[in-house]
């Protein structure tokens, strides 16, 4: 086994107007067969959530990893990261010094996979339908600062925005901003299934079992164009029930790559060394872990009682016995390589003291031991969640100053079961959107966020969000940026726990793995080959 690492550039930079590359399929290797990636991600077809693929309704990582291959955008973060660059488009820019009109003019020749021309309209459509949909998902929020969508022929469209939005670009690489041929997508409907179409560089092919994703066959779609180069002509997406079965799988050799999630035993033990056909590569990853609070719920409606968890918990002791070397303590909902990071609970809180949280509780004049349950998902983050949320209860009980009990749900369950407030509080993931502060505050602060929260600051929303999407230059945002960090360390609608890395592990003979998921955990599949060098 051999372990290697990838260092990635600082996340940071200034937005300009940005002209395509030249991609496209005409490089993939030629190997007949498909490269077969593991995950044990779980995606199913609910009452609830019947459409969990429709671009206008996932707001999941998961999920959009499996979009993107298929659903075409008009910008793409590229290769080697940084600010976006032109895909499905041949350039796009700001017009104008306020950052509030972006023009877009799409490749010539572009067609879907069935072979239909995407125009400016296709486009619009698109993006109309996702904001018209409106998700309770929240996914609509990344794109509520339009206003207007304009198109000037085929090939031409413009945004104008309603405020300044620096981020713009980067909300143009997301899925929810994908294009959709309207012939599939009906304007005020959800697609419901697990059917995907559009212009990007694979088609799209699942294999289903009683509204149950059991894998999906991705390949090269000969229409493609834009700036990604293809490595490979077919990538077969299995799920297993855990990460055990999908570790005998790679060693038997039934598929060639494993992503997330792996427990944190098993990258321990590829990491020693252990097994000669398979390498470990690590790489730098926003992921942050956090609790969320309904606060509004009696339990948890105090500050105080949300202060004294914040004062109480240990996250260096919750890292190192859970997850080792394989994440670090965070204190911001904004992880630390992040520009406009600020260790803003640290700053608040400091080490972990029973004596302060109790004097935090008896001036608010809170009975305790305050009784609560801790919510957590079984199968969306991995198998360490369950352990975790132990030693959180024990850090909490052991005060005398809470009562925690807790409880785990199956994804399919737990996160409408979130969304509707029917748990006080309850622990959650962020993979970003895109890898700038904006997205670590806003998707869970702003207007229609993702979490369905009540908590409601004006000047976070009013003043602070608009004001940081002005400024370009994200460093120049780092005060607005810091303002808000401080008031949520305040009031603690969310508690940041810890920042995680990435890790992809693959058989000998493939290529690319190094470049096979970005900081911001997006899956490039077409980065893998096999046998030839990437």
């Amino acid at each position: 086994m051999n372990r290697k690492t990838l260092v990635l550039p600082a996340v940071a930079g200034l937005l300009t107007p940005v002209l395509a590359a030249c991609g496209g399929s005409d490089s993939g290797s030629k190997s007949g067969d498909a490269i077969v990636v593991g995950t044990t991600d779980q995606f199913t077809a609910t009452k609830e959530a019947p459409a969990p693929f429709d671009p206008a309704y996932t707001y999941d990582t998961n999920v959009w990893n499996l979009l993107r291959p298929t659903v075409q955008t008009l910008m793409v973060v590229p290769r080697g990261e940084g600010a976006p660059v032109p895909e499905a488009a041949e350039s796009c820019g700001f017009t104008d010094s306020g950052s509030e009109r972006y023009a877009c003019k799409l490749r010539e020749g572009l067609q879907f996979a069935n072979g239909d021309k995407v125009t400016a309209a296709d486009v619009k459509y698109s993006i109309e339908r996702a904001l018209r949909i409106k998700s309770d998902t929240g996914v609509a929020s990344l794109l509520n600062t339009i206003d207007t969508i304009e198109t000037q022929g085929d090939r031409e469209v413009v945004f104008h925005l309603k405020t300044a939005d620096a981020t713009f670009p980067y909300k143009l690489t997301t899925p929810v901003a994908g294009i959709l041929d309207p012939e599939s997508y009906a304007k005020d409907k959800l697609r419901e299934g697990f059917e995907v179409d559009g212009s990007g560089p694979y088609t799209f092919k699942a294999d289903v079992d009683d509204n149950r994703l059991v894998s999906i066959t991705f390949t090269k779609n000969p229409h493609y164009q834009g700036s990604l180069t293809v490595k490979n002509d077919k990538v077969e997406m299995r799920t297993f029930a855990d990460a055990d079965a999908m570790g005998a799988a790679i060693d038997k050799g039934d598929i060639d790559v494993m992503t997330r999630t792996m427990s944190p035993a098993q990258i321990e033990k590829l990491d020693a060394g252990t097994d000669e056909n398979v390498d470990l590569v690590d790489m730098p990853g926003l992921e942050i872990r956090y609790l969320a609070f309904n606060t509004s719920a009696p339990s948890v409606k105090s500050k105080a009682v949300r202060q004294a968890m914040a004062q109480l918990i240990n996250r260096g002791e919750l890292v190192s016995k859970v997850y080792g070397t394989q994440a670090e303590p965070l204190y911001s909902l904004v992880p630390a390589t992040v520009t406009g990071h600020s260790n803003s609970f640290f700053n608040k809180y400091g080490n972990p003291s029973v004596d302060k949280a109790k004097s935090l509780l008896t001036k608010a004049g809170v009975t305790t031991p305050v009784k609560l349950t801790l919510h957590y998902t079984t199968d969306h983050y991995g198998s360490a969640t369950k352990q975790e949320f132990e030693i959180l209860r024990k850090q909490l009980n052991d005060s005398g100053l809470f009562d925690v009990s807790i409880q785990g749900h199956p994804w399919s369950t737990f996160r409408p079961a979130e969304q509707k407030g029917e748990y006080d509080a309850f622990g959650m993931g962020w993979f970003p959107d895109f890898p700038d502060a904006d997205n670590f505050l806003a998707p869970f602060l702003d207007k229609d966020n993702t979490l369905g929260s009540p908590y409601n600051n004006s000047t976070i929303r009013r003043t602070l969000i608009p004001q940081s999407r002005r400024e370009a230059d994200r460093l120049g945002a780092s005060d607005s940026l810091t303002e808000i960090q401080d008031i949520v360390a305040d009031d603690v609608p969310m508690l940041p726990l810890w920042q995680g890395k990435q890790y992809v592990a693959a058989r000998g003979d493939i290529t690319g793995v190094a470049y096979a998921i970005n900081s911001s955990s997006v899956l490039q599949l077409w980065e893998l080959g096999r046998g030839v060098s990437g």
